[in-house]
């Protein structure tokens, strides 16, 4: 069963980011809750996971071996979006301050456009008293680490 998983992570990976990437757009959109910086710098690793689990697609197909490789990358990757919306979240919870100059320096941007500054440290949503940062921490961890069990889990032998 494990190999199954491990060999099919990509596409967990992907409908995971790209569940996390509709629910924050639906929020901007149909919500009118417009993204502060360190909101929309967390959307973009969620971009560069959905991406790299449609080349992990690609490069299964022709390299199998190299599932466990695969799942590790996507694992740091998650990893990063965990890192970031930590960061989020210690300056909601006003336990580091932040100025929300975030830049993005990328050629390439999937950001839509903010019509105005929303400040990084006053969450305009909360669900059982946890905000999306908090949500995209806990679930970025999760994946983290679901991704480093099927990279280094052993093999069963039967």
């Amino acid at each position: 069963m494990l190999e199954r998983a491990r060999s099919n992570w990509w596409a967990a990976a992907f409908i995971v980011s790209a569940a996390l990437l509709i629910a924050a757009h639906a929020f901007q959109t149909f919500g009118a809750l417009a993204p502060c910086q360190m909101c929309l710098a967390q959307r973009d690793w969620h971009w560069g996971v959905a991406a790299f689990a449609i080349v992990s697609m690609t490069v299964m197909r022709r390299r199998p071996n190299d599932a466990r490789w695969l799942a590790f990358l996507i694992g740091l990757l998650y990893l990063g979006s965990f890192a970031m919306a930590a960061k989020h979240t210690m300056v909601e919870w006003k336990w580091i301050p932040e100025t929300c100059e975030y830049q993005d320096t990328g050629p390439i941007s999937f950001r839509a456009p903010v019509a105005q500054a929303v400040r990084c440290d006053t969450p305009h949503w909360r669900l059982f008293g946890l905000t999306m940062a908090n949500y995209n921490a806990l679930i970025s961890l999760a994946m983290a680490g679901l991704s480093g069990l099927i990279a280094f889990a052993p093999e069963r032998k039967s």
